[in-house]
């Protein structure tokens, strides 16, 4: 089992490169990734994307790329257009202003637009630089999940147990509960009909009631629902989703057994197994 929110850090320097890899990882009910890389290393994108999603199954991951080139050529071009409206402009306000001045190279140079300054990087030769301290991060994110997630599990199963047990003292009520409904008819026939009780009737009501109240199959199933959580948090390395499944499967059998019967202590037990149930699917907001 993997917790979901997690984070990560690496950072690099080779050569005339450095760089920087940031993980952050956060609860989502599917795998949403974002990527965030300098403009001029757009095209790298989706391999990042793709690499990340090789590895990680759900959970929102944002992924965070710095890359510094110190000695990456260059190509400078001059926009002479935009250098001559500029010193048309610096001469029409020197005029008006009586002023009796030129603007210096260094100025016009400085301004927007003039230079055209553009690196010649080569986006093959940055991933094969990026790649393995992507993979790295990724390494250390998922250890971060994993560690997380092991507490998580830890607490997830301990309420199952919870559940378990009361689901135990539920079952050791269930026989009871054919008595309780044929003492409570005797009382009320003998309340209605005083010595006059018909011992077939009160089986036959008795019957009625059971088919009504009986949660055996609930018992049944809300055990065999159990049993499978335990199984898919063992084997399923990213059980998030199954989990969420059958959380809901739990929830409805404990409510139909709160429904169905009148017994106080199966009243008890279901108050139990709710509180433990609302615990578990708090910490499934953050499974994998």
């Amino acid at each position: 089992m993997k917790s979901m929110t997690s984070y990560a850090y690496r950072e690099v320097q080779s050569g005339d490169i450095s760089l920087s890899v940031e993980l952050k990882g956060y609860n989502n009910r599917f795998l949403e990734i974002s990527v965030y890389l300098p403009p001029w290393l757009s095209g790298l994108e989706a391999r990042c994307r793709e690499l990340m999603a090789e590895q990680f199954k759900r959970g929102k991951i944002e992924v965070g790329i710095k890359v510094k080139e110190n000695n990456a050529l260059l190509t400078v071009g001059v926009n002479r257009t935009a250098a001559g409206q500029y010193i048309e402009a610096f001469s029409s306000l020197a005029e008006s202003l009586h002023i009796d001045e030129k603007p210096s190279l260094a100025l016009i140079l400085n301004m927007e637009g003039v230079l055209d300054i553009e690196k010649n990087r080569d986006d093959s030769r940055i991933w094969r630089f990026l790649e393995p301290v992507l993979k790295e991060a990724a390494a250390q994110f998922d250890a971060e999940r994993e560690r997380e997630g092991r507490h998580t599990e830890e607490d997830i199963l301990s309420h199952i147990a919870v559940i378990e047990t009361q689901l135990q003292a539920v079952a050791r009520q269930a026989p009871l509960l054919e008595s309780s409904i044929k003492e409570n008819l005797r009382t009320r026939f003998r309340e209605l009909l005083e010595d006059q009780i018909d011992e077939n009737r009160i089986l036959a009501e008795t019957a009625v009631l059971l088919m009504k109240y009986t949660i055996s199959e609930e018992i049944s199933r809300l055990s065999s629902h159990l049993a499978e959580f335990r199984r898919e948090t063992g084997r399923n390395p990213s059980p998030g989703k199954k989990l969420d499944f059958l959380a809901q499967e739990i929830n409805r059998e404990i409510n139909t057994i709160g429904s169905k019967t009148p017994v106080l202590e199966v009243s008890r037990a279901v108050v139990e197994m709710k509180n433990a149930l609302e615990n578990i699917r708090e910490q499934l907001r953050n499974v994998e």
